[in-house]
């Protein structure tokens, strides 16, 4: 691995042989925010983390922001204890003869005091643990221990943390509440986090990138928004119609404190703006929200659209145009005039489609029924 490859960034190019599985990947992955690793079940996601980590010997090259855990060309090899990484399982995994307090101070004592940039009074108060410290694992519940076993990972002030499907244990009401203390981690302590899920819903909520694996290999990588919407991705092809989906950012615009309405804009043109209903919401002008918008939820007309309960609809022009399953098409828009990176889906009957001649290149306008804020 030569010098330009280890500079800042994830680099990881790696093979890993088994009787029945080949992984397979060249890396080149962002240094900061949340790369989610997504794909069917076996497609090598785990085994991608896991060795990385050194947890698994795969052979090939392994560096992080300029530091190299792992060149064969050149016989480096760090072990696992010697990465300065953080590692979530599915499972918290705490010790049970330790206190909440006890399991981070583990964590803290693995780092090096030169390496210690997370001091551990922010670490508690990130993840809101502080009532928790006494306790001990038996006496948490399924989402206050994987918050802790978070804490104690990030105690080792890692390069990287590496989080291996982190809520697959938890039901609903438990991953809703440990999800809020996951969207503050990149952005609160700028380190990179690769995110391991079967879960698309957590995905579109945390993820700056997506890294698509099938059989060993990545098929599909990019920011999430864009993966999500290209008519060409395996991810839009192989999600049923109802897990179809757009994401959108921008920022806080208008508040109308009257209706609870909140208003974003999207890009420059002002032609853009989604609004929703969100009485308990808080926001600051110009803060970053990001919305998921599915797929079902938007129809299209020829014309703007009057004397209607729906509050949005955005001029876009169509991209493409492709079957979704018996009786439906899925339909590609870039929103215009401008924001040529913005794409949404729309999932429209046959029929529609062929009455109103959707077509690539032609003008509409997309209606939105309804958008969910993913934070």
């Amino acid at each position: 691995m030569n010098e330009s490859s280890t500079s800042q960034g994830i680099r990881a190019r790696l093979q890993l042989q088994r009787s029945d599985f080949v992984l397979d990947v060249d890396l080149k992955l962002p240094g900061q925010g949340v790369t989610a690793l997504f794909g069917p079940s076996g497609c090598g996601k785990t085994s991608l983390l896991r060795s990385m980590a050194g947890l698994e010997r795969a052979r090939g090259a392994v560096a992080v922001n300029g530091h190299v855990w792992q060149d064969d060309a050149t016989r480096q090899w760090l072990p696992t204890h010697q990465r300065a990484l953080g590692y979530v399982f599915q499972e918290a995994s705490l010790f049970p003869h330790l206190t909440a307090e006890g399991n981070i101070r583990y964590g803290l004592r693995r780092a090096p005091a030169s390496r210690q940039s997370i001091a551990l009074e922010q670490i508690i108060d990130l993840l809101g643990i502080a009532h928790l410290l006494a306790r001990r694992p038996a006496t948490l519940s399924g989402g206050e221990r994987q918050r802790v076993a978070i804490a104690r990972a990030l105690a080792t002030s890692p390069r990287v943390l590496l989080m291996d499907e982190p809520l697959s244990a938890l039901d609903a009401e438990r991953k809703a509440e440990v999800l809020p203390y996951l969207d503050k981690l990149s952005e609160r302590l700028a380190l990179p986090v690769l995110y391991v899920s079967h879960s698309i819903d957590e995905v579109s909520r945390l993820a700056d990138q997506i890294l698509l694996m099938q059989a060993g290999r990545v098929v599909a990588q990019g920011e999430v928004a864009d993966v999500l919407t290209r008519m060409d991705a395996p991810l839009t092809r192989s999600l049923p119609g109802d897990q179809q989906a757009s994401i959108m950012e921008g920022r806080v615009c208008a508040h109308d404190a009257q209706d609870h309405l909140w208003s974003m804009q999207i890009g420059a043109h002002t032609a853009h703006q989604l609004h929703w209903t969100e009485p308990e919401a808080h926001y600051q002008p110009e803060e970053r929200v990001r919305l998921r918008i599915l797929a079902r939820d938007v129809s299209l007309s020829l014309a703007p659209h009057t004397g209607s309960s729906i509050l949005n609809s955005l001029p876009a022009m169509v991209t493409g145009v492709q079957a979704s399953g018996p009786g439906q098409v899925l339909v590609q828009l870039r929103l215009a005039p401008g924001n040529a990176d913005t794409h949404l889906l729309a999932l429209v009957s046959a029929r529609s489609a062929r009455l109103l001649q959707i077509a690539p290149g032609m003008a509409v306008h997309a209606q939105l029924k309804s958008v969910a804020v993913l934070h």
